[in-house]
């Protein structure tokens, strides 16, 4: 009995350090992009949005904030759909549509266009956080799910450290496609998100 426990153990090792280094650096890659896209609207403000659409400060602060209302209100029904769908398949549809919603920021025009990109973007990325939670849980044992979870939390601080450097590395691209550098910003956000939402309905399903 104990070196049946004793294989038993290895092999839940064995599986607990595959999903460690394979399922979990992707999921907290969707995350990282995730994060970057709901903050590159601060990079692109003070960047030249602002003027090249005459925001007033009152209108740059509405539009950073009403990316919630969306996000708050469709939170449950998106968990409700993750729970129906599998969490691999609405994963990647929540990180396909932000991506492209954030590549519309590309061509925005004018305030009240921005106004219902916020609202759409918050709409399209609701539900991704809890969901990716519930995801990592489906494949870990509860006595190693902090351990995994940790792991999948440090995509934030990354984020903070690596994400305002590419954020400018972008934004120094001006003139790239005959577009400012803020709106190059937006378009280098959004394709990852687009590719690496693609790539998530490969992972295995849950």
């Amino acid at each position: 009995m104990s070196h049946q426990s004793s294989v038993t153990g290895q092999a839940e090792k064995s599986a607990i350090k595959k999903i460690s280094m394979r399922l979990v650096p992707f999921v907290a890659l969707m995350f990282f992009i995730n994060f970057l896209d709901r903050t590159a609207i601060s990079f692109a403000g003070p960047n030249g949005m602002t003027q090249d659409l005459g925001l007033t400060a009152a209108q740059f602060g509405l539009a950073s904030g009403i990316f919630f209302i969306g996000y708050i209100l469709l939170e449950i029904p998106s968990n409700l759909a993750l729970h129906r769908y599998g969490a691999r398949k609405w994963l990647a549809r929540i990180m396909v549509s932000w991506g492209i919603v954030s590549l519309l920021f590309t061509w925005v025009s004018s305030s009240t266009e921005l106004y219902a990109l916020r609202v759409l973007l918050g709409i399209a990325e609701a539900g991704f956080f809890p969901g990716a939670i519930l995801y990592l849980s489906l494949w870990v044992p509860s006595a190693y799910r902090s351990k995994i979870l940790s792991l999948f939390y440090l995509a934030q601080p990354l984020t903070t450290v690596i994400g305002a450097p590419l954020a400018a590395m972008l934004i120094e691209q001006h003139g790239l496609f005959g577009l400012p550098g803020w709106r190059i910003m937006f378009l280098g956000v959004s394709i990852p998100a687009i590719i690496v939402g693609d790539r998530g309905v490969v992972l295995p399903g849950g």
